[in-house]
């Protein structure tokens, strides 16, 4: 039987009964042995000093369970000594969530921990880290560099010895001996990443990364690295976690990728400037545009190619990584990126230019960083020049534009059979009217039943627009009837956008740029009661934690509230779609993001044909969060079965239509027999799909969304 397959069948029986008779003969030993007396805390204790999310496996636990589990590791630096011999000794403890001591080798408490080290000083000078402890990295006979090749990379110590103290307590001696010349007087960072193994028992780890500034004349330190923060970096990663997924702290990282570390098998750095960079900028990097692929040779001999990797915002957001989108992940030093610029960060994205020989780079040849914050300032107030933060200026965020606002004012005929007027006031960033009908595209949209959007009318007509100027609002009358049969709560949104120029400081030409409107939504009943409505399922907000600013179709759809109408269960790309490409593809909204954000995942092709008749394949696509965490993208529980919507139209999969639960489940599960099962489970009432998926799956069921994506 699978780990995973076990870890489900225990998570779904203990609750109803006790965790021990589910537990091989040993596991009920150790169980024992954590709760005897001279354990701190009692089961009942236990269950009631902590509370699990329904997203984390413990949840599905009893206090049984819990007690014996003992959930978490927690790591806490007591000492750390340099004797004469230069050999350090870090004094540990071993912790739990609920900080009572665990036994490191998991012989009384279940799940040995590993914790590996890595001691490195800091010069405030250069803002970098320089390790004491290194290895040497030898290329083999498979290598592209040939067999041979050495190259020095900083690392965790090996080799050095654990002496356990007692039970959540030990000291740990460092093989590596540090210079004699060692300067006391600088500050050092000490590094720990830590694993604790339960997969055998619970079907997961558990990870503790510490970070332990010090100064080995034991004064006060007065500077320390804080550049920028991993809570940043987890707006898109969910969690940043690499190297088997012990290593998940920014400023460890940095602590091994650091200018001493080079890929041998590549000749590629790995220090952490470059690399970030460059792997962020994947294939648009100038070198892979070229034909070069970015490729590292990682931990035995694992092929790791960056060449694919799309950034999923422009590349010119700078600040919402170095900076973060919150102010809580601003850190002291998150201004460096654009006070203290150097040629690795710079060169590492705009790999073409050649800073040692000056090619490509009009400042001529560059030895070192002294000189750059001469040209590049941080900030000169222009755009597009060559200060830091004018030459990254977006276009569409453009201190130029003059902005772009629209709202509903009112409609009337907005009943069934009429065709309906809706006035719109536009008006720029100062409160001032804006002529809705000399925009280049002014374009209303009405949509309904909001439960489906089975019928939408979008009419891009700026000529039948009318301006008023004394109220400074635009009106615009459909040619298009709401249906004579409709009902419900339907929609009025629209796209609206000009064109303009964004001129240039650098003398590059000028930029032609869209400056669109956010796409105003407004619910009317149509038998003039209270709208109701559509539900918010993943607000524009949190798609934006990672996308910045979702801007898709031409950069005039900003709105999901939006993107729904069109991306509704009945729509696919039969309009777009060559008929030598075969059946159309299902767009519709939970069918297709899932199948995009699986992406490379994906068992089966997902390939759409948009404006044009252009392919878009989406089996490249790499999700950098964790898939199982539907509330990344899910507000309010709008991820649980059973679904609320209509029938969803799959002509490309293995039956169609499906019921709305089975098209967002088998999107991302997209082999023939989770299909297989769904079909067997949904009757077919009048041509209609019936699902029971909550039966099984719904909330509180044996195996619920939140238990079967449970972490």
């Amino acid at each position: 039987m699978s780990a995973i397959l076990r870890t489900l069948l225990v998570l779904a029986t203990v609750g109803a009964v006790s965790l021990p008779s589910l537990l091989p003969i040993e596991a009920q030993g150790r169980r024992r042995a954590a709760t005897q007396p001279s354990s701190p805390a009692t089961p009942s204790e236990i269950a009631k000093q902590w509370v699990f999310e329904s997203n984390q496996l413990e949840f599905y636990l009893n206090s049984d369970g819990i007690a014996y589990i003992r959930p978490g590791v927690k790591i806490k630096v007591v000492s750390i000594t340099i004797p004469a011999d230069r050999r350090p000794v870090v004094e540990l403890t071993f912790t739990d969530d609920f900080d009572q001591p665990i036994d490191r080798l998991g012989k009384i408490t279940p799940g040995a921990i590993s914790a590996s080290m890595v001691l490195a000083r800091w010069n405030p000078e250069t803002r970098e880290y320089f390790s004491y402890t290194t290895r040497i990295q030898t290329t083999p006979a498979s290598s592209p560099a040939g067999p041979g090749v050495t190259a020095i990379q900083a690392a965790a110590d090996s080799g050095g010895t654990w002496t356990d103290l007692e039970m959540g307590r030990a000291q740990y001696r460092f093989r590596t001996v540090l210079p004699a010349d060692f300067d006391t007087a600088a500050t050092m960072t000490l590094g720990i990443y830590s694993a604790r193994n339960l997969n055998d028992i619970l079907g997961k780890s558990y990870y503790a990364n510490v970070l332990h500034d010090f100064r080995a004349d034991a004064q006060p330190i007065t500077s320390t690295w804080d550049k920028i923060s991993t809570a940043s970096c987890n707006n898109c990663h969910d969690a940043l976690a690499f190297h088997g997924g012990s290593r998940r702290e920014m400023k460890l990282c940095v602590l091994c990728h650091t200018t001493q570390t080079v890929d041998p098998d590549t000749g590629e750095t790995q220090d952490m400037e470059t690399l970030t960079h460059k792997i962020h900028r994947g294939a648009n990097l100038p070198s892979v545009l070229g034909g070069k692929p970015y490729i590292i040779i990682g931990n035995q001999q694992s092929v790791h190619d960056y060449s694919h990797v799309i950034y999923p915002q422009d590349i010119r957001n700078c600040d919402n990584c170095h900076e973060g989108i919150t102010a809580a992940q601003k850190t002291s030093q998150s201004h460096v990126w654009f006070t203290n610029p150097t040629k690795e960060a710079c060169y590492a994205c705009h790999d073409n230019i050649n800073m040692e020989t000056g090619e490509g780079h009009p400042g001529r040849a560059r030895a070192d960083n002294s000189r750059c914050a001469n040209c590049h300032v941080p900030d000169s107030g222009e755009e597009f020049d060559r200060s830091i933060k004018g030459a990254h200026t977006i276009p569409e965020k453009s201190k130029q534009l003059e902005g772009l606002k629209v709202a509903v004012v009112s409609f009337t005929n907005f009943k069934a059979g009429e065709k309906p007027t809706v006035t719109f006031a536009l008006t720029n960033n100062a409160g001032a009217a804006v002529d809705g009908s000399k925009l280049a595209t002014f374009a209303p949209m009405i949509a309904g039943p909001t439960s489906s959007y089975s019928k939408y009318f979008r009419e891009a007509a700026p000529a039948r627009a009318i301006f008023n100027a004394t109220t400074g609002h635009t009106t615009f009358t459909f040619n298009n009837a709401i249906p004579a049969d409709a009902k419900g709560t339907w929609t009025i949104s629209g796209d609206f956008y000009r064109n303009v120029t964004i001129k240039r400081a650098d003398g590059e030409a000028d930029i032609s740029l869209r400056e669109a409107a956010y796409n105003p939504i407004r619910y009317a009943a149509l038998d003039g009661g209270t709208a109701t409505p559509r539900r918010t399922v993943a607000p524009m907000a949190q798609c934006n934690t990672c996308h910045d600013r979702l801007a898709l179709h031409g950069g005039q759809r900003l709105v999901m509230e939006q993107c729904v109408i069109c991306h509704n269960p009945l729509e696919t790309d039969v309009a777009r779609r060559p008929a030598s490409a075969g059946a159309p593809e299902s767009v519709s909204m939970q069918y297709m993001i899932h199948k995009i954000h699986r992406g490379h995942a994906l068992d089966r092709d997902y390939t759409v044909y948009g404006f044009g008749g252009t392919p878009h394949n989406y089996n490249h696509v790499g999700y950098p969060g964790d898939l199982k965490n539907c509330a990344k993208c899910h507000t309010a529980n709008s991820h649980r079965l059973p679904a609320k919507g209509d029938a969803v139209v799959t002509p490309r999969d293995f039956y169609s239509p499906m019921g709305s639960g089975t098209a967002a489940c088998v999107s991302c599960h997209d082999n023939r027999d989770t299909v297989a099962h769904a079909f067997l489970n949904t009757a077919q009432f009048g041509g209609q799909p019936a699902e029971s998926c909550g039966t099984c799956h719904g909330a509180n069921a044996t195996w619920s969304v939140d238990k079967v994506h449970a972490r």
